[in-house]
């Protein structure tokens, strides 16, 4: 069969629209539930250790998770967006080179992490409040998973080379096997299980380390057996600007959104500080429950990205926007049932945690004022992800400014004004309607595709 023959029976530009969202999510979903869930039992060892080791993973866990952010979603998706839309303008020369382009960008960008957490972590861990015990634990848990920074930042981007090209089974497997490495390898390692010593939280990074390189190891192979549709070089491609800016000028203005959500979050955070220890504990149990809209609404945007891309290259951008608009509206049921589900039984949730009354009347107050808009923060980050597929990702992320800009005027006025928590709580809520409407105005006003004669 001619690549050209291939190309016209492609089933992502050809089959229906949600059929293809759903056979498409579903792998990315086992996948990003199990990442959640690696969270989750990574908090219950690490607590194990003691107070001082659990302080430290909360001092390092915003830039772990910006570090993901950036890797798999930021600079991942201007990955899958160059390579889809090479596929699907049937230029499988120029995805091959483009996939060659992505591992020499991992290898910049992981070895600058390193360089740069190596040098700044303790005046980052300091100024967010770190010191003594806690200080010390963050920097032993940060200092060997930044080491290895290389080995998630190739895994992370070889996924999404394989995504790309329109392959979800490899990389959601993948990283599954990845999960469950990190729980057994961190978990045996950190606590000493059987004959392997208590290494502490050298052992539970070291963990994290190895995982995510059997992970590229993993991948890597795929890519170069002749399994996938894209072969990923090793010599003989001859580096263009081109190629890298295909990828940047998606990856790297998507990065400053993966920014403004962790500067978001620690703004939201401090202010809720303000009313005291049950305050917070409270919003913490709340925002699990928004924690929770991540693997649906990523599940769905990381399948918005080939498909967009796609299409987009296949010189069908009226598909592109079907698919744009399907997918969100798809991710606004799922998050929108989640957030009402919290609003009628906000006890029902927070009780699962505490039976404090002050951190019980905290939750509550969360989930009643902000889960009816959760709907739009997974509209918003659906849209997100298919703007990145047309490489468009500007109006997105001034949708992302928008949102941080409100809770920084927002928080302003209510500290100035001395107002009670709920308007807090309110604050969130409106802020994540401001960021779904926005990029869904975004998304409309923007031109997808060549413009026209």
């Amino acid at each position: 069969m001619t690549m050209t023959a291939a190309a016209t029976v492609n089933p992502i530009v050809s089959a229906p629209v949600l059929a293809t969202i759903i056979r498409l999510s579903l792998p990315n979903m086992l996948a990003m539930v199990a990442t959640a869930a690696v969270a989750i039992a990574e908090t219950v060892y690490v607590g194990l250790l003691g107070t001082g080791a659990l302080a430290g993973m909360a001092l390092v866990f915003p830039i772990i998770m910006l570090q993901q952010m950036m890797s798999a979603g930021a600079m991942g998706g201007g990955v899958s967006s160059a390579i889809s839309r090479a596929i699907g303008a049937n230029d499988d020369a120029r995805a091959r080179s483009l996939a060659y382009h992505t591992v020499l960008i991992a290898l910049g960008l992981g070895l600058a992490i390193t360089l740069v957490m190596f040098v700044f972590g303790r005046p980052i861990y300091s100024a967010l409040g770190g010191h003594g015990e806690a200080l010390e634990q963050a920097l032993i848990y940060s200092n060997v998973v930044f080491l290895g920074a290389l080995t998630i930042w190739l895994c992370n981007l070889l996924a999404s080379i394989i995504r790309g090209a329109g392959n979800m089974t490899v990389p959601s497997s993948t990283l599954l096997a990845v999960a469950i490495l990190q729980v057994v390898i961190g978990g045996g390692l950190g606590l000493g299980l059987g004959p392997v010593p208590r290494l502490g939280m050298f052992g539970i990074a070291l963990g994290q380390v190895i995982a995510y390189g059997i992970g590229a190891l993993i991948m890597f192979r795929f890519l170069r057996s002749g399994a996938c549709r894209i072969v990923l070089p090793v010599s003989g491609v001859r580096l263009r600007g081109e190629h890298f800016a295909d990828i940047l000028k998606v990856g790297a203005l998507a990065c400053v959104s993966s920014f403004q959500s962790v500067l978001t979050v620690l703004i939201l955070t401090a202010l809720v500080a303000r009313f005291g220890h049950e305050a917070l504990a409270g919003y913490g149990i709340g925002s699990r429950l928004e924690f929770m809209l991540i693997p649906f609404t990523f599940a769905v945007g990381v399948s918005m990205v080939p498909m967009v891309g796609m299409a987009i290259g296949a010189g069908q951008p009226e598909r592109a926007r079907r698919a744009a608009w399907t997918g969100g509206m798809l991710a606004f049921a799922i998050t929108t049932t989640i957030g009402l589900l919290g609003w009628l039984m906000p006890s029902a949730w927070a009780g699962m945690f505490t039976d404090n009354p002050q951190v019980l009347a905290a939750a509550r107050s969360y989930l009643i004022w902000a889960g009816p808009s959760f709907g739009f923060y997974g509209l918003g980050l659906c849209l997100y992800f298919a703007a990145q597929g047309a490489g468009r990702v500007l109006g997105p992320v001034l949708a992302g400014t928008a949102r941080l800009v409100s809770v920084i005027l927002g928080g302003w006025w209510l500290v100035a004004t001395d107002q009670p928590q709920w308007m807090l709580f309110a604050l969130v809520g409106l802020s994540m309607v401001v960021y779904g409407l926005t990029t869904a105005y975004a998304i409309h006003i923007t031109r997808w595709g060549p413009k026209r004669a």
